[in-house]
């Protein structure tokens, strides 16, 4: 596990010219109420050229933007001679020539290689105030660049919107590419997909912890459905639930003191609490109809999860002191596997029509509810970005499982899994 570490860091650069409030703000919240004209230069050498690092970086870093939905990218081949100057203070930037191509913020950067280390300089520009919003020194290694884009693609969300970016975590999801299904992790865009387990059976419903990097699953391994944790870099697993019969969908509270999941060690799918030494807590349900799938709220007080009490599997919310449950879902004859936004007002679930699921979200009040996609396959099992922008979700279509991004409006969809296998039960981790 320790090939998954990143040896960068990276240092806040102490500028010449300090940030304050900007004369024009640009603001911007959400895809489609704004674009902001961002211009993203080419990366410049500061001593040598390195062949393909600028290309790499581009690529990444203009990914990243344009999923998240909030900027009209200038065209490269409108630009003038400032793109090819290496200027990191703001003092040195030709902002008319920017202002004429029709561009309000501008992206600039440079890098070296001594030895193996890597540094590379980055700066965001607004443009209309002709200030600096924020700049970054980083250093690592050569095959530290993606990691670098997605750090600094994270930092631009921040300076322009008050709320850093998701790219530099994580995505935890299910694959049959060896014949079984096991634990994979991968970077949010789909590169450097890592296998976490070789159980060389079922696993199924992967978890983050939120204050560890750790995650939690289901497996079969032991000849049970065992709800299992286990150090992402150090590999280290045990079991964490074991009781006669389920043990599944276990989910992480916001403090990371208890897991939610459901067991049916009394002949009867309920859900529990449990402390991360697997002693119950609390039981949370107590119904005859079978209740899976739970979600925490954000602050940790209410569970939305899927049962049929009602007859056909619709979403239902707990309270977890008060253990009073109220109806989600009413629409629809099969619901499933709700996923609670950060931002704690919406709720983003699978639901069957036509023979297959598609995503849909609803207010946790059960108002404004939204079908998010649309078309051929079904798309299940959604799971949100730490920032609640973007879903990640599974997509089974032409027989083929596969696992996609969206920005939270349902737009910009984009395929992250590579071709070929059976992906499927993504999870989104926190920041790290």
């Amino acid at each position: 596990m320790n090939k998954i570490k990143f040896s960068l860091f990276f240092i806040v650069l102490c500028l010449l010219f300090s940030t304050p409030a900007l004369a024009v703000k640009i603001e911007i919240s959400a895809p489609g109420e704004q674009t902001i004209p961002l211009a993203i230069t080419r990366l410049l050498p500061i001593e040598e050229p390195l062949q393909g690092l600028a290309e790499e970086f581009q690529q990444v870093l203009e990914a990243d933007l344009d999923l998240s939905g909030l900027f009209a990218q200038v065209d490269p081949a409108a630009f003038l001679d400032d793109a090819a100057k290496l200027t990191l203070l703001s003092t040195m930037v030709d902002f008319a020539q920017w202002r004429m191509l029709g561009a309000e913020a501008v992206i600039k950067g440079g890098y070296r290689l001594q030895g193996e280390k890597l540094t590379i300089e980055l700066r965001l520009y607004d443009v209309i105030s002709r200030r600096l919003l924020t700049g970054r020194r980083y250093i690592g290694k050569m095959n530290d660049v993606r990691k670098i884009a997605h750090a600094f693609a994270d930092q631009v969300l921040l300076g322009l919107t008050d709320e850093l970016g998701p790219f530099s975590s994580r995505i935890a999801y299910i694959s049959k590419r060896t014949g079984h299904k096991e634990l994979y992790l991968m970077d949010v865009d789909g590169y450097k997909p890592q296998r976490l387990t070789d159980h060389r059976t079922i696993v199924l419903n992967p978890d983050f912890s939120p204050t560890r990097k750790e995650i939690t699953f289901t497996s079969y391994k032991a000849g049970n459905p065992d709800l299992y944790r286990k150090e992402i870099y150090t590999g280290r697993e045990s079991r964490l639930s074991l009781k006669q019969g389920l043990n599944i969908g276990g989910r992480y509270s916001p403090d990371g003191r208890e897991v939610a999941l459901t067991l049916s060690k009394d002949k009867n799918s309920e859900l529990y609490l449990i402390g991360t030494d697997g002693t119950i807590h609390k039981r949370l349900t107590n119904h005859y109809g079978i209740d899976v799938d739970p979600s925490w709220s954000p602050e940790g007080t209410r569970i939305a999860f899927v049962s049929d009490r009602r007859g056909n599997p619709n979403v239902f919310i707990v309270d977890v002191h008060s253990l009073e449950v109220e109806r989600l879902t009413f629409a629809g004859k099969y619901n499933a596997t709700p996923a609670w936004s950060p931002k704690g007002k919406r709720i983003a679930f699978a639901r069957l029509a036509d023979r297959k699921f598609d995503i849909f979200s609803i207010n946790a009040d059960g108002s404004d509810e939204r079908q998010l996609t649309f078309g051929a396959g079904s798309k299940e099992h959604p799971r949100w970005s730490p920032d609640g922008r973007f879903l990640v979700y599974s997509l089974d279509r032409d027989g083929e499982k596969s696992i996609w991004v969206m920005r939270a409006d349902g737009t910009g969809a984009r395929r992250i899994s590579a071709a070929g296998a059976a992906d499927s039960h993504p999870a989104w981790s926190g920041r790290w």
